[in-house]
């Protein structure tokens, strides 16, 4: 792609901006009507948008600004006649430019507030060249995937696939939601070609062996490589890139639509080139209305040890060290291979690790952060008098809690038995704090937040309970059967299970959470008056092989909920997938061991192409996370379902079966781990409202600014057209 990449790593430089303004910036001043009728105040920027073809619809224009404190971007759509108005614009000197399907970039153009700018469009000269801008899904859905007849897998003198992956499907859970897709896109440019470094490199597969040893997370990529069947999974991609090198192209996706043209994408940069974000946090969940205007937080797990914290008022980005409380608390290791980016420098250094900020009712925030070794204290393990303990001792755990309290500016550190990776506020009197293990662990944790604040007994304010189903069906725990165990119709059962996404139901206080792996399920705990030992669990599983099922699908990763108590989550087989427990008429009893309830899933294929090959319902995408818009903090409507749409270089709405993609078109390589909505005045419409989100790719360097880029910090607003300032 031609430069935007150069084009756009500075603005021009101060001396010569004002030349360069003066003599581009003959338009009509502020408050003035502009043919045909693009009207701006003093903090816009307004035009028409023509190519050669005439005016150009459903095209993005760019503004972007280094003359704030960090910075700053914003993005918004031409309506049906090519107009344009990027509202609300701080003061500074600003470089324009047009991004669209089937057009390259516009030669930038300088501009300030308050004035009209009309644009032109370049069309492409060719499908090579549009095709430069299409999201990463649209390239990795060219992959060709081994066919179903090749499954289960023969092994190294077979069919070169491991014989532990049974399925198609399982191998599509790998490639996708469970590995490769986990951290960073697939079909970037960095990721679809062969790095330079590696371009002599004897063969295809050989260069693609030594790339996925790169960085410190080689070793996990090597891993999952190794699982599906070396040689075969690296012929896989190989073949993939070779035919894009030889010219090979994605279909187009199309334009922005209806809605879609109304949005309006702001972006703040908030931390180092070096530095990963897994995910922000604006406002508390139950309350969108709490930090009103107020800093946001990140969370960096393995990168660093700095909490991100921006304030998008005054545009400043800065930083708090998380601390812990051993330190001996150990830190990623070295990379298995150098990187062609960083070469053998170990860029993560975290010992803290933290995860999934959350903001509390009083404004603190809290995380999931690892405080020491993973071994745990006595009062965890067997032979403690803990009422948890007693039941199901756990001998080690990952990662605890951490809490920041704005106010104080100080963080508490408090210790759990259980490991944590998501968390979530339960709307009850105690305010519990939920939380997820990441996937292992075979427990469920909490933290009785109102217990904590009056004693600050760490040991005394926590549970866990293991995931016990009600097999003999007479709704109370009993004596139960273990997993490796025949079932006993007359005893529950216990599940080995460890949620990753967790969430409570607003409807019912029930507390949900997924499942990772195949087929992967969710399941629901009802924790009942001494939770340790009363809480059930129900499990569904995703309606894989089944069928009674409409759609088939498998794995998921995160969920949410609606305030029906209507569950969603993000799924492998390419789908978002919603589960509504009141449709089922099996919950308990000795069938209800996964698969008793196809009815409630209902599963809608992502606006993507599926991979090449496959006819089954799905698509090429796989996302990462997803939350439900309870309160229209957008203006969607209450209760919208929203996937981070990780190849998509977008947010994808689902609003009654239809979607509506929130594409970020610059800088390439968008990739959301989490989000959240926070009305910062209900009064004023939509400029009180939004979704908040960041650029959270372990490889911010993959994106098409290059080494250099830091993550970013994105509002999402929806205005009533696409003209409204």
């Amino acid at each position: 792609m031609t430069s935007t990449r150069m084009l756009h790593s500075g603005i021009v430089a101060t001396a010569a901006f004002a030349a360069v303004l003066a003599a581009s910036l003959a338009g009509t001043s502020a408050g003035q009507v502009a043919s045909p009728d693009v009207r701006v105040d003093a903090d816009d920027i307004g035009g028409v948008v023509t190519s050669n073809k005439g005016p150009e619809a459903g095209v993005w224009v760019i503004a972007e600004t280094s003359d704030l404190p960090t910075k700053f971007a914003k993005i918004v759509v031409t309506d049906d006649r090519g107009r344009y108005v990027v509202p609300d614009l701080p003061k500074g000197g600003y470089s324009l430019w047009v991004r669209g399907y089937g057009l390259v970039d516009s030669k930038p153009t300088t501009a300030a507030p308050g004035k009209i700018v009309n644009l032109t469009a370049t069309i492409a000269p060719d499908a090579h060249a549009a095709a430069q801008y299409y999201p990463a899904s649209y390239w990795y859905s060219l992959l060709k995937v081994p066919d179903k007849s090749e499954f289960p897998g023969t092994g190294p003198t077979g069919n070169g696939i491991s014989p532990s992956v049974k399925s198609q499907a399982q191998w599509l859970e790998t490639i996708k939601t469970d590995s490769c897709w986990s951290c960073h896109q697939l079909g970037t440019k960095a990721t679809r070609e062969i790095p330079k470094a590696f371009a002599d490199i004897e063969s295809p597969s050989k260069a693609w062996e030594r790339r996925i040893q790169s960085g410190q997370a080689g070793g996990n990529m090597f891993s999952s490589i190794t699982n599906l069947g070396k040689d075969r999974a690296l012929a896989m991609f190989a073949d993939w890139t070779s035919r894009i090198a030889a010219g090979e192209l994605p279909p187009a996706p199309a334009r922005p639509q209806g809605v879609e043209r109304n949005i309006v994408i702001t972006e703040w940069d908030w931390a180092t080139p070096k530095a990963y974000l897994h995910d922000e946090i604006a406002t508390d969940k139950r309350n969108p209305t709490l930090n009103a205007n107020g800093l946001l937080y990140g969370a960096p797990e393995l990168s660093t040890d700095f909490v991100p914290v921006l304030d998008p008022v005054h545009h400043t980005a800065t930083r708090i060290k998380m601390p812990v409380r051993d330190p001996k608390t150990p830190a990623p290791g070295t990379p298995l291979a150098a990187s062609p980016y960083w070469g053998e420098e170990s860029i993560w250094d975290s010992q803290a690790n933290m995860h999934n900020p959350m903001f509390d009712e009083k404004g603190r925030v809290w995380f999931t952060s690892v405080i020491r070794p993973p071994d745990n204290p006595a009062y965890c393990k067997e032979g403690s008098s803990h009422p948890s303990a007693k039941l199901f001792p756990v001998a080690r755990s990952g990662r605890q809690l951490a809490m920041y309290d704005p106010k104080t500016k100080q963080f508490t550190l408090i210790d759990t038995c259980f490991g944590t990776h998501h968390l979530q506020f339960a709307e009850d009197a105690d305010n519990t704090l939920w939380t997820s293990s990441g996937g292992g662990g075979g427990v469920v944790g909490w933290l009785n937040t109102k217990m904590y604040e009056a004693t600050h007994d760490e040991e005394k304010s926590q549970g866990w309970t293991a995931l016990i189903l009600d097999t003999n069906g007479n709704g109370r725990r009993d004596a139960y059967t273990e997993p490796d165990q025949p079932l006993d119709p007359s005893k529950d059962r216990r599940v080995n299970a460890g949620f990753y996404g967790v969430t409570v139901s607003p409807s019912d206080g029930s507390i949900w959470g997924s499942v990772l792996g195949f087929p992967g399920s969710i399941v629901r705990l009802v924790p009942g008056s001494h939770p340790p030992a009363t809480t059930l669990a129900e499990i569904y599983e995703l309606p894989w092989n089944n069928p009674k099922a409409a759609v088939q699908g498998f794995s998921p990763r995160g969920l949410d909920i609606d305030r029906n108590g209507i569950v969603w989550t993000v799924v492998a087989s390419g789908h978002f997938a919603s589960f509504d427990r009141r449709k089922c008429t099996v919950t308990n009893g000795p069938t209800a061991t996964g698969q008793q309830c196809p009815e409630g899933w209902t599963l809608y294929p992502f606006p993507t192409p599926q991979f090449k090959g496959l006819t089954d319902s799905g698509s090429a995408e796989a996302s990462y996370y997803d939350w439900v818009d309870q309160f229209d903090t957008f203006g969607l409507g209450r209760n919208t379902p929203i996937a981070t749409g990780n190849g998509e270089d977008a947010l994808l709405a689902l609003q009654n079966g239809k979607w509506i993609v929130l594409r970020v078109p610059y800088p390439l390589g968008f990739f959301a781990k989490g989000l959240d909505g926070r009305i910062d005045d209900a009064k004023t419409g939509w400029k009180g409202k939004g979704l908040w989100s960041t650029y959270a790719t372990r490889a911010p360097f993959h994106t098409e600014t290059g080494k250099g880029t830091t993550s970013k910090v994105l509002h999402f607003q929806l205005r009533p057209d696409p003209l409204a300032k």
